[in-house]
């Protein structure tokens, strides 16, 4: 379970790996330093040639991780890479970005559930347009972190060593 109760602001996750927790998904993907702050700069999706370019830096970093034995980078580069799916998906899907008619988390909890089922209609070309080719590309390089049998090792290890 990913810990944000954790000082993010002083703490360096490369010199305290055993501080990180993975967390599911993108958890914490804009909190853990110095990783945040060394991919964040090439996240972009805008268009599927940047994609493509954004998508082939992390994925360097990736490989620049993993050739230090750096878990936490190396997970952090797959939660940038997930996130880049998931975002061009989502305004592939919705241009505005904005799935829901009214946003759940702004509402009160007993009105977040009914909120949740009107959702904006899904864009006609949701499965074509540049931002699902953008999260057709970021996804690629995801699939190939994820099932990087380095990564996995070194995933089950952490976890491991500190739950």
């Amino acid at each position: 379970m990913f810990d944000y109760g954790l000082d993010y602001q002083t703490t360096n996750f490369r010199e305290q790996p055993h501080l990180y927790r993975v967390g599911k998904g993108e958890q914490g993907v804009l909190l853990v330093e110095p990783y945040k702050s060394e991919i964040l700069p090439y996240w972009h999706f805008k268009t599927p040639a940047i994609a493509q370019e954004s998508s082939e830096k992390i994925y360097q970093l990736f490989l620049a991780y993993k050739e230090q034995q750096d878990f936490v980078g190396m997970d952090m580069a797959r939660k940038f890479l997930q996130m880049g799916y998931t975002r061009s998906r989502r305004y592939a899907n919705h241009r505005s970005g904005k799935k829901y008619v009214q946003n759940p988390q702004k509402l009160p909890a007993n009105e977040q559930q009914a909120a949740r089922k009107q959702i904006n209609p899904q864009e006609p070309d949701w499965d074509r347009n540049e931002k699902a080719q953008s999260s057709r590309i970021f996804y690629e390089k995801y699939l190939l972190v994820k099932n990087d049998p380095d990564y996995q090792f070194l995933l089950k290890r952490h976890k491991n060593l500190y739950r």
